[in-house]
């Protein structure tokens, strides 16, 4: 059964909350909180180290296998829950905040490589007693998805990488923003998380305008450790050590990408497949950079077809 949350309820809740007269963040923990709940997910944190993680978990373990999924630069755990809301009667599922984003703790002074972060999720996935899973990444954490596929063959039952960071044979609108100092993916002030969903996202999910406000707070309060972890990253896909390293893949791997991502172009997906052994690629047309939020239904289809399992 799929327990996604349909716009109409949304929309329901936040009138009704609006109504009330309550806050803005209100309206948002309450909407955030259903939409996890509508999905079978909870969420709960954890201490690896001296990080606090937040994560969601399924509300009720079912007898099946584990899903790690990992969210990308600037992103958080709740990129996933469209996409869980689908899984969670027949998987269990972690969507964790990387160190640096959503809920979790957010130093300036640690590393934040794609193999620091790919570190940093064996630890945490250790902490979690979380052994042999099925790993899901988009962008930054697809990128790091494949860097741990590499250097954790054994916790590895499966990797899917959406739309991934790590290379850049072929360059896209974002690389050309980049380097005439405009990146849209760091907001700075209000009107600038808009202008984030409208270049990421080619299919945008309806979003109301006190969570959006909410999220665009919460992304230009981020800006200072944005601005760090985007620059331990930007080079990867310039560089050799990523392509090199995921040759040592051993899991099966299935690539999903968006034809209409203007973040990293989709001709990349060729170079991946081409690298990684026993991949598949699909392209997703009218999709952009994140088909998990885009397209999550359509995902889980591909995901359940690339086991094996019927297509519900």
């Amino acid at each position: 059964m799929q327990r996604s949350l349909s716009l109409n309820l949304v929309f329901i809740l936040t009138a009704s909350l609006l109504l009330s007269a309550c806050s803005r963040q209100g309206i948002y923990e309450t909407a955030i909180g259903l939409e996890r709940s509508s999905a079978g997910l909870e969420a709960d944190t954890v201490m690896v180290d001296d990080l606090e993680i937040a994560y969601l978990r399924n509300h009720q373990t079912v007898d099946g296998d584990t899903i790690v999924m990992i969210h990308g630069f600037g992103a958080n755990k709740d990129n996933w829950t469209r996409l869980a809301g689908h899984l969670t009667d027949d998987f269990n599922v972690y969507a964790i905040d990387l160190p640096g984003h959503g809920e979790s703790s957010k130093p300036l002074d640690i590393g934040y490589r794609l193999e620091d972060q790919a570190g940093y999720v064996a630890r945490i996935m250790e902490t979690l007693s979380v052994g042999n899973a099925h790993i899901m990444g988009n962008s930054m954490g697809g990128a790091i998805t494949a860097l741990y596929a590499a250097s954790y063959p054994e916790r590895v039952k499966s990797a899917v990488l959406f739309d991934p960071a790590g290379i850049l044979e072929y360059e896209s609108e974002l690389v050309d923003l980049v380097m005439d100092g405009d990146n849209p993916l760091i907001p700075k002030q209000p009107g600038d998380f808009e202008r984030l969903m409208d270049f990421a996202l080619e299919k945008k999910p309806f979003v109301p305008w006190p969570i959006m406000g909410v999220m665009e707070e919460r992304a230009i309060a981020n800006r200072d450790v944005n601005e760090v972890i985007f620059a331990a990253i930007r080079d990867a896909g310039f560089e050799s050590g990523f392509r090199n390293a995921i040759t040592r893949i051993q899991a099966p791997v299935l690539i999903i990408w968006g034809k209409e991502d203007r973040v990293i172009n989709y001709r990349n997906g060729e170079v991946f497949a081409a690298a990684i052994p026993d991949a598949r690629l699909e392209l997703m047309e009218g999709i952009g950079h994140a088909p998990m939020v885009e397209a999550p239904e359509e995902s889980a289809e591909l995901f359940r077809a690339f086991l094996g399992q019927p297509v519900r």
